[in-house]
């Protein structure tokens, strides 16, 4: 399928959803923005990312990409990134279709090709390329089921499924590669990342986590940051500064109490961390939710 009739399939999807959420297929989401925003932080789940109008900017640890019309994104792993729409306005919105991926259907492929593959010890949890055919043309199939429940029912997973596959053996696909296995360095570290998610509030014990990968603690820091690109430390951090901003801009505690509620004891530490994460002070941020 041409990218052209992948964006006009997404926009009549978004305008239908607009009028009628019971027509949304599962899994399946559309970001469309008429205007450029700031970098925002949020944590993305495993997923896949078209863009297919504007522009986009991501940023994880080190690492930046930017995406163009055309490029895909995949996401393996749940990772604290910061983003922002770069090309975007009302005569020319962003427009991105996105697709969460199950790490379940990843490995109930192992069967099938899991002698086929071997571990990419190169591979990241973030990567990007351009959107092939092999891919567009099963997202189509899956958008066009949009309003039939008993096609959705039975049809959506087997495409979903394929597209899993497509992903799977695509350049981009190594780090779900490395998830075919449950016992691989990607697994593992994908279990202590649950954790972390769980318990982030709570003080990070480093011993108790590589213990839980089944790794050395130099072992367990390597991998974690191969992964994630970033120290268990910092992702917990991040964790706790986008869970901070939502209590702020919701306007539903003070300060303090924001710091104390993601896990602070101290809230001039709080403060000083969330001014380094955001540029300003979580005060500010209060006051702007006011």
């Amino acid at each position: 399928m041409a990218l052209n009739d992948l964006t006009a399939l997404t926009e009549f999807y978004y305008a239908e959803n607009q009028k009628n959420s019971l027509k949304t297929l599962p899994n399946l989401y559309v970001v469309k923005r008429e205007a450029r925003s700031v970098f925002e932080a949020t944590v993305y789940n495993p997923v896949i990312c078209i863009v297919l109008r504007g522009c986009k900017e991501i940023q994880i640890g080190t690492q930046s990409v930017t995406l163009t019309e055309g490029d895909v994104l995949l996401v393996s792993h749940d990772l604290p990134i910061s983003a922002r729409i770069t090309e975007a306005s009302p005569g020319a919105p962003y427009l991105s279709l996105i697709l969460g991926l199950e790490l379940g259907t990843i490995r109930s492929l192992y069967e099938q090709v899991g002698e086929a593959v071997s571990e990419d010890n190169d591979a990241r949890s973030l990567c990007t390329n351009i959107a092939q055919p092999s891919l567009t043309d099963p997202l189509g199939r899956y958008l066009a089921l949009m309003g039939k429940p008993l096609e959705a029912q039975v049809l959506g997973p087997l495409i979903k499924r394929e597209i899993h596959f497509q992903l799977l053996m695509s350049p981009i696909g190594g780090m779900l590669r490395n998830l075919l296995s449950v016992d691989s360095h990607a697994s593992r570290i994908a279990k202590v990342i649950v954790k972390i998610r769980e318990t982030f509030r709570e003080p990070l014990l480093v011993t108790e986590l590589a213990r839980l990968a089944g790794m050395s603690q130099s072992s367990f820091h390597e991998h974690f940051k191969s992964v994630t690109g970033t120290s268990p430390l910092q992702y917990q951090k991040d964790l706790r500064m986008i869970e901070a901003r939502n209590l702020l801009l919701a306007g539903a505690r003070s300060v303090s109490a924001t710091g104390f509620e993601v896990g602070y004891e101290s809230p001039t530490h709080f403060s000083r961390d969330y001014s380094c994460k955001f540029g300003c002070s979580p005060k500010h941020e209060l006051a702007q939710s006011l």
